[in-house]
């Protein structure tokens, strides 16, 4: 049967709201800041709430200095980019980007070999702060992101990585491969993850210093980064599915590192 015609004007979806670097919601992205001593410049919490936690973190942000404004919870619901704000957003300093040379200072502060992690071009928030959730856990000291193609230190990311972003040593590079190989001229070894790469992850040296590239949701590594790789490695998989999310795959490799790094 055919199809009569439509000519009524379709609305397009409402694009997501712009999510604002130094926008933290939710009460444990909060409590990290504080924990961490992060400078928080206001927070803004629902009004007329009676929840003891809510408020004592509302006491405490005010201790630190912060300035907190009681608002309508409908306020706060317009104002999240999570969707996810649990009665309280804090709008923070701007989160202090490092240099690849900060990233490497901190291994050698704490008398470690470098472990870092490189981002190509993720787009998904979730993906990135999994994946600093992971790092900071697994004691990686540090990881880059391209300024470009990427999403960057978002209140999202925040969230995704429970409280990791306020210990883990960002750097935003121009150019991922400038950056890799700098990291390769301060004796870094630098391992891609792909589908086809050439050892197993079980047989890479992960050891000595290292930063393990992760590519993006889409298309993984792009083809310059993958030729720029020391080495790239696959992780072996035996079901029916050929590929993991990002931030899965960035966990497998870094507590591969710290597997062999404990003997």
């Amino acid at each position: 049967m055919k199809r009569a015609n439509d000519n009524r004007r379709r609305t397009a979806p409402a694009a997501p709201a712009e999510e604002i670097e130094g926008q933290l919601e939710g009460r444990n992205a909060l409590t990290e800041a504080l924990r961490s001593g992060r400078t928080v410049d206001k927070v803004f919490i629902a009004s007329g709430e009676t929840d003891r936690g809510l408020q004592r973190l509302a006491a405490q942000a005010k201790e630190a200095g912060a300035v907190v404004v009681p608002v309508d919870r409908r306020k706060l619901d317009m104002m999240s980019t999570t969707h996810s704000h649990q009665g309280v957003i804090a709008l923070v300093a701007a989160h202090e980007y490092v240099s690849i040379d900060d990233i490497l200072e901190e291994a050698a502060t704490r008398g470690e070999t470098p472990l870092i992690v490189i981002c190509d071009e993720l787009a998904d928030p979730h993906n990135l702060g999994a994946i600093m959730r992971s790092a900071e856990c697994a004691g990686a000291h540090g990881v880059i992101i391209p300024k470009r193609r990427s999403v960057g230190l978002t209140a999202t990311v925040a969230k995704a990585s429970a409280g990791a972003i306020e210990y883990m040593k960002v750097a935003r590079v121009t150019n991922i491969n400038t950056a890799i190989a700098e990291l390769k001229e301060k004796g870094v070894w630098v391992f891609g993850t792909a589908a086809e790469g050439s050892i197993p992850m079980y047989k890479a040296d992960l050891t000595g210093p290292t930063a393990i590239v992760i590519g993006n949701e889409g298309q993984g590594m792009s083809p310059l980064v993958q030729k720029n790789c020391d080495v790239t490695v696959h992780i072996p998989m035996k079901g029916n599915i050929s590929s993991l999310n990002a931030s899965a795959a960035a966990s497998i490799l870094l507590y591969e590192a710290v597997r062999q790094r404990l003997g």
